[in-house]
């Protein structure tokens, strides 16, 4: 039998390590959590997205009764990009959350499943890599694509 090793590469800034652009993005997907409604999780998700045009698009997690009618953050943000600006790749997406006391995590947050598959197929359709950046309070991970998070995705890209 054969093993395969699978390695992924993540980057670990502080915050004066990012660059403007990073910065602005992070504070997007921050001040979008109090856009949040999570009347179950109390778990604030926000995210802000930056296409290849330069506009960045805010999205917010939205909860509801029924838990799989709801949306993510990262989903509510690509969607919203690909309504509003159709052929413009993602460059980059930053994710931020509060907890059920009103705080930023201390350590960063990692996209879900189907997060993660929506960002491979955005990643697919526009035959690019997305930078990720992941805030927590103590520092920011920085993930140069979806395929670092997940080697052995479903996709043809």
């Amino acid at each position: 039998m054969e093993e395969l090793t699978l390695k992924s590469t993540i980057k670990v800034a502080q915050w004066s390590e990012l660059s403007d652009i990073e910065k602005k993005l992070v504070e997007t997907a921050k001040q979008s959590t109090y856009n949040s409604y999570a009347p179950y999780s109390h778990f604030h998700v926000g995210a802000g997205i930056l296409l290849k045009n330069g506009v960045i698009v805010p999205g917010c997690n939205q909860e509801n009764a029924a838990f799989p009618v709801g949306i993510c953050a990262e989903r509510s943000a690509i969607f919203a990009a690909g309504a509003q600006y159709p052929d413009q790749p993602i460059m980059m997406l930053a994710i931020a959350e509060r907890n059920s006391e009103g705080k930023f995590l201390e350590e960063p947050a990692s996209p879900c499943g189907s997060c993660r598959q929506v960002i491979i197929e955005t990643e697919t359709r526009f035959k690019q890599p997305m930078r990720i950046l992941l805030y927590g309070t103590n520092h920011t991970y920085i993930i140069d694509g979806i395929k670092e998070l997940m080697p052995l995705s479903f996709t043809e890209f």
